[in-house]
Order: C-alpha cells, then structure tokens, then sequence
C-alpha cells in the first residue's frame, strides 16, 4: 500500500532549474528597470530647467530686465573692486551668480529673505561670533560665495539640481547643475562689462568685454529680452553641467595645470586653441573620459565645476558654447576660475539639457555640429575667424550660444 502521508518534495535540478530561470529574469528586467528610472531623472531634471525658464521669464516681467550674472555688494575696505576673487566676509564683492535673484521666483522666498537681510546664523552653530561686536556677522546679500559659515550658501536646492547626478555635500557648498550660457568664448568671462556698469566705458577691460562677451548672459551686464537679436528661441539661456565627484572625471574634475598667463597653458594659449587639453595629451586613451593623473587638479578640491550655485564664477556656473557638449573643462587652474573653457555635461547617455531664451527645453547630443574647435576665439584684437562681430567658428553648437551675431538657424533642434 502507497503511504497517503508521503509528501513529494522538489529535487536540487529542480530547484537550481528555477533559481537559473529567475536569475535570467533578473538580468533581462534590471535593465528595463534602470532605463526607466533613468527615464524618469531625466524628465526630472527637464522639468527643472523649465521652472529656471519661468523664474527668468517672471523676474524680467517684474523688473524689466533679466537677472543679473555677477551681481551684489561690495564693501570691503580692504579690497577694490577689482578683487572680487578675494574671500571676504564683509561682501560678496559682485560675485553673485544669476541663480540667487531669481530665488523669489522658484518657490525660494524664504531663502532669498535670509540672503537679502543682515543675518547672525552659521553653519557650525556658533552664535558667541556675534556677541560683544557691534553688527551681525553677515551683511545684507551675504560674504563671497565660497564662506561655508554662511548659511544659505551651503543650502542644496532641488530646482537647481538634477536627479542624475550623484554629487552631494563636502568639497562642495551648494551645488548646481544648470549655469548661465556666456557665449561662445571665455576670454574676459569672469569680467564681463564690469567697467561699462562702472561707468567707465572706454576702458581697455570694457572694450575687451563688448568684443567677447557675446552670450545670453554677460557678466556684471544688465540685459534685457530685446538684446538678444537672434531670437529668443535661437539663443541658449542655460546649460546642464555635472558636478565634480574628486575621481578625475575631464568634465568636472580635471582643470588640468600647466604654467602661467603667459605660459604654454595660459590665456592667450587656450584663447588661440580651445582643444588644447585634447592636444597636449593630457585625457588618458585607455578611459577617455578621465585625465591622466599628473593632469588632474589635485589642490583645492573644493574649486570645480558646479560646486558654488551661489557664485558667478564661470568653473562654478556658467556653461559656453565653444567645445561639444560632454567635453572636457579645459583650463589653467588659478583663483579666479577664469581661464577655462567649460561646456555643457550631464551624466544622461548622449547630451545634456539646454534652455533656450524663450523658456523651451532641448537636450542636445553630443554629436551636435561644432564647427573646428582648434580655432580661436572671437575677441578684442582677433583676426579672420576670431575678428570681433564674426560669426561664431564653432558651427551651430557656437551660434545658439550667441544672442545678436546674425547667424540664421536652420535646424530643429
């Protein structure tokens, strides 16, 4: 007789059998999965970028003019104004990025109100540093951007980050992946036209402005949406950037060094040669996306790209038009973060997001026509190519980060 209590078991081929057929599940389904959560960041990060659209578009209704790139205080009685790369706790010497005076317009009104008042708190706690002194410690608008006690500066704001990128706390203060577009050229970026806003516009600097400062945003200049004579929807207003991870990354990390302003990695030499990391040969050919090690910024980490949202610095917020998009940040490292040549990078696959100036949103692929990067930049005393009011000689990807150089569209982007 067959014994009714018996139970029948599953036997190890079986068993190891369904583990196999789970296990290929698995690896056929995670894919999906992450492409879809991918999907969804990206998504994200647009809807971001078109809430910076609108807050650009509601502070130019409101005061008429767009938000300013370089702006703040100075009272300093140390420095001049011409050190605006000094640290300093008494202003923030006009280095305020055109994130900060579009807070009230991107649901950051409380913010913008610890920002634009005296205010006494630190991010260490420390309220003795104001006992037994006169004032608060921190005037209205703020110290320089890079002050970790000042409290807003160090705050991370969502809008202004992208879902996709892992970056988060120390070297960094607050971070940003999306900065101003500046133009196709870096040469005078971090001065714009300071002195055509100081009133002295026959100066050397201001003529040198006036000839390279030829984006959407110029540093230290009050613009309006009737400058931009190309249009609107052919201008980019903003660009997408990684943050800087200290891992070598060419797009964020490695500011390669190399001598002086007049060395053989110095103003003139990146003005000249835009691709100048690329043929020096400092991007390592077995991980092209990294610098070789003896090339990447290995001193003040806390200085790379997007690590101050608050700072108007161009290695900190600003995008240009000059390489391809996802190329690397190519520059002499100095205090001021000015000799770099700095596009747009994201860590979606193939491009990065762009705003343009009437508020749409574009991701732009890496294969984006972009003229000849071995050619100069348009500039005071440049010729052929480089002669000031010539067309951009970065192809399209150059003349839609231009706003009145007459260069005609002609693709859908």
């Amino acid at each position: 007789m067959r014994n009714t209590n018996s139970r029948r078991g599953f036997t190890l081929v079986e068993l190891l059998v369904v583990i196999a057929i789970i296990g290929v599940l698995v690896g056929l389904l995670l894919p999906a999965v992450q492409a879809a959560r991918e999907a969804a960041r990206r998504m994200s990060c647009s809807n971001n970028f078109k809430q910076l659209g609108l807050g650009i578009h509601n502070y130019h209704s409101a005061y008429k003019q767009l938000p300013t790139h370089g702006t703040g205080s100075h009272d300093d009685p140390i420095a001049t104004q011409s050190q605006h790369w000094r640290s300093t706790n008494f202003s923030n010497h006009e280095r305020l990025s055109m994130l900060v005076p579009i807070l009230p317009f991107v649901e950051q009104q409380a913010l913008w109100e610890q920002i634009s008042n005296p205010n006494a708190e630190r991010s260490d706690g420390d309220l003795m540093a104001a006992i037994g002194t006169p004032t608060v410690p921190w005037n209205a608008m703020g110290p320089t951007p890079d002050q970790i006690q000042y409290k807003p500066w160090v705050n991370e704001i969502p809008t202004f980050r992208c879902p996709s990128d892992p970056g988060i706390g120390l070297p960094a203060l607050g971070r940003t992946n999306y900065g101003a577009c500046l133009g196709d050229s870096m040469w005078l970026a971090q001065q714009g036209r300071k002195d055509v806003l100081r009133n002295e516009p026959t100066s050397a600097t201001a003529q040198e402005g006036r000839a390279a400062c030829r984006g959407f945003f110029i540093t230290a200049n009050r613009s309006k949406f009737r400058d931009t004579l190309d249009g609107l929807s052919n201008t980019i207003a903003m660009g997408e950037m990684i943050t800087a991870l200290q891992d070598g990354d060419k797009r964020g990390n490695g500011v390669a060094t190399n001598g002086g302003n007049s060395g053989p990695f110095g103003h003139a030499a990146l003005r000249n040669n835009p691709n100048l990391c690329t043929d020096s040969g400092y991007i390592d050919p077995l991980r092209p996306q990294f610098y070789l090690p003896n090339f990447q910024q290995q001193n003040r980490r806390n200085f790379a790209r997007g690590h101050r949202w608050a700072d108007c610095l161009p290695i900190m917020s600003a995008v240009m038009t000059i390489l391809p998009p996802n190329r690397e940040a190519c520059g002499r490292f100095n205090a001021l973060g000015t000799t770099l040549v700095a596009t747009v990078s994201s860590r979606h696959q193939g491009g990065a997001h762009i705003l343009m100036g009437d508020g749409a949103v574009k991701f732009i692929t890496d294969s984006i026509e972009a003229g000849n990067s071995n050619a100069g930049m348009v500039w005071h005393n440049g010729t052929g190519v480089s002669a000031p009011g010539s067309m951009s000689p970065y192809g399209l990807w150059g003349s839609l980060g231009t706003r009145a150089s007459s260069e005609v569209i002609e693709e859908e982007l």
